[in-house]
């Protein structure tokens, strides 16, 4: 009977064990409910009876706990304007804590112009006095409990306070924003090179950026309102627009400046020194490794062999048209409108610029000589005879000008001699041009740059040729006369002259050839060097004179107004009486030693001085001068 007592009474000792535990645990859980409860109850009632900020609370950013309103907006006022703004590049991996992503550059509030008067009212706007009270204010605003858990948060570090919104304005801040985009933009590099005395210095190409003015304005207009997170530490992106740069390839460099070598020169559009340019020879495929190797924007250096350019920029700088290497000056006679021609083809050469190796042209510099430029008739030959000619008369600046680069030490390109020997300027120092015919060119052999200066008064015409010359040596010019072609007086009848009278028709030259030398003295005056300059060769034109009918005489005879009576001989060598045609130049004497080259005369000596002296006329009233060649006549060297 013992084992069915104990089978019945096992079981009920299980049962009753089993229900113990869970009505302890029951009311363990009971008691922390109400614990719970009751804490939780009192920390409702602990919050809202706080007249301070809770714990870890920040208003814009600004630590406040602890803090009563007062305190809280003092604090505010100190160190909202020393907040920090961090700008980072859009392109910029974001944050995580083994890549934490590094600003552009950071500024403070106070240097985007913040300040009370800055925030003005707007749909999320506060006024700045009222920020520290109208936080504290939501926090009041709060239930019973919900004050509890809001102070629970933000105990734990889960509720970091209150964002205020406001916006940034006015000068100072618009400052600011162009301050910020200056620094952040980025001009590109261009692929680049210089040459220095034993090496090649190669700059890498570097692409530049620019950002949005008006976008960034946008975004830092309301920097510092919003929470400041792990992710962005309340700074704001700003996105760039690439500027791509001009690169350069080892080759392309080599290329440029490899057996190449160039002097600094002048810009005559600009009015600015061109640099000089090096050559270089080196490595293509070292240089080209370097290169690549090297960052955007650094620069590598390869060893190269180099040849310098004479003349530098920085030396061409100092010197530039510093000296008057030479200068010529001619008496301008003739009528006004020859002085005119004159004039005007001279202010056309006036201020015109010549880098080393350019080559000089009259005709191209001058233009066409029409009257719609302004160009008058005056006389001129055509086919030896003295007629007038749309702009007669440019030859005297032509031959002035040569006489300038002559005494300058220039070389002489192209340059022919007149018809007829001209009395202005001394004998093979002249030179005649025409449009489509003869022109007057000169190279600027020099390694400077040189200027053409003119200058008209009181009817003499100067030319003047400014350069650089570094060693002092000065130009002489003489010349040496060869022969003389002396003319023939030829008569033709005319039979509607009165009988008995002449008439010159065509004024006589004597035709000369000279040859002239170009006379090189050092800075102490000492002759470097004498050589042959050109020969000219000027025709002679025979003197035409007109003559009537015969007069008869008492015996019979007819009398010629020469006094022969013999009509067949047209070269009597008797004399007329009647004055000298005023529209043509007066024969020069003949010629005596040559001169020297340095004083304005005529080969004969007679030139113009002599005519002032003794009141002699020439060519259209001139004294002394002939008038210049024309297209039609055929120029002689």
């Amino acid at each position: 009977m013992e084992p069915n007592t104990n089978e019945a009474t096992a079981p009920k000792r299980l049962k009753t064990g089993g229900r113990k535990p869970l009505i302890i645990i029951g009311i363990i859980v009971g008691i922390l409910v109400i614990l719970l409860g009751a804490a939780y109850v009192g920390v409702c009632a602990y919050a809202g009876s706080l007249d301070v900020f809770y714990p870890n609370f920040h208003i814009n950013g600004v630590d406040v706990s602890g803090l009563t309103v007062q305190e809280a907006q003092e604090k505010l006022e100190q160190e909202t304007p020393k907040r920090e703004i961090p700008i980072y590049d859009a392109a910029d991996p974001v944050y995580t804590e083994d890549n934490p992503r590094t600003p552009l550059m950071t500024v403070t509030l106070e240097e985007l112009g913040f300040s009370p008067e800055a925030v003005t009212a707007g749909n999320c706007a506060e006024p700045f006095e009222n920020w520290a009270q109208d936080s504290m204010d939501d926090l009041q605003n709060y239930g019973f409990f919900m004050k509890g858990r809001m102070y629970l948060r933000a105990l734990t570090g889960r509720y970091t306070g209150t964002w205020l919104g406001y916006e940034l304005s006015g000068d100072q801040f618009e400052h600011a924003v162009d301050a910020i985009a200056e620094r952040l933009s980025e001009a590109a590099v261009d692929g680049a090179y210089t040459v220095e005395e034993t090496a090649i210095s190669i700059t890498k190409a570097r692409d530049g950026r620019s950002l949005d003015k008006a976008e960034l304005r946008n975004r830092l207009s309301f920097a510092g309102c919003r929470p400041a997170s792990v992710e962005d530490s309340s700074g704001i992106d700003v996105e760039f627009a690439v500027i791509p740069a001009k690169t350069l390839t080892a080759q392309e460099i080599y290329d440029d400046c490899s057996g190449v070598v160039k002097n600094a020169s002048y810009d005559k559009e600009t009015g600015t020194i061109v640099p000089e340019e090096a050559g270089a020879d080196f490595d293509v495929a070292e240089a080209q490794r370097l290169l690549d190797a090297a960052e955007p924007g650094e620069t590598v250096t390869v060893p190269a062999q180099v040849e310098l350019p004479a003349v530098t920029a920085e030396e061409l700088e100092q010197v530039l048209f510093r000296d008057v290497l030479g200068e010529a000056r001619t008496h301008v006679g003739g009528t006004s409108a020859r002085r005119s021609n004159v004039k005007l083809s001279a202010a056309s050469i006036n201020e015109y610029v010549m880098n080393s190796g350019d080559v000089f042209s009259y005709n191209e510099v001058v233009g066409q000589r029409t009257a719609a430029r302004g160009y008058q008739a005056a006389p001129a030959y055509v086919q030896g005879e003295t007629v007038d000619e749309i702009g007669g008369g440019i030859c005297q600046t032509s031959s002035t000008l040569y006489l300038a680069c002559l005494r300058s030490n220039l070389e002489i390109t192209e340059r022919y001699a007149h018809r007829y020997v001209p009395a202005y300027i001394t004998a093979g120092m002249d030179a005649t041009v025409s449009w489509g015919g003869p022109d007057y060119k000169f190279t600027n052999d020099s390694l400077y740059p040189i200027k053409i200066v003119t200058r008209y008064e009181n009817n003499y015409l100067t030319v003047q040729i400014l350069g650089t010359n570094v060693d002092g040596t000065s130009v002489k010019m003489t010349n040496e006369w060869l022969s003389t072609t002396p003319y023939e007086t030829v008569y033709e009848d005319d039979p509607t002259l009165a009988p008995g009278t002449e008439q010159v028709k065509t004024t006589p030259y004597t035709g000369y050839k000279y040859r002239t030398y170009r006379n090189v003295y050092d800075a102490d005056g000492k002759l470097i060097s004498s050589t042959y300059e050109a020969t000219s060769d000027y025709k002679s034109r025979n003197k035409v004179i007109l003559r009537g009918p015969a007069v008869e005489t008492a015996g019979g005879d007819a009398q010629l107004p020469d006094g022969t009576t013999d009509p067949a001989d047209p070269t009597t060598p008797t004399e007329p009486t009647e004055p000298q045609d005023p529209n043509v130049p007066a024969e020069p004497a003949e010629p005596a030693a040559p001169d020297d080259g340095w004083t304005i005369q005529t080969p004969e000596q007679g030139g113009q001085q002599a005519a002032d002296q003794a009141g002699g006329t020439g060519a259209s009233g001139e004294t002394g001068t002939s008038a210049d060649v024309l297209p039609q006549d055929e120029p002689f060297v």
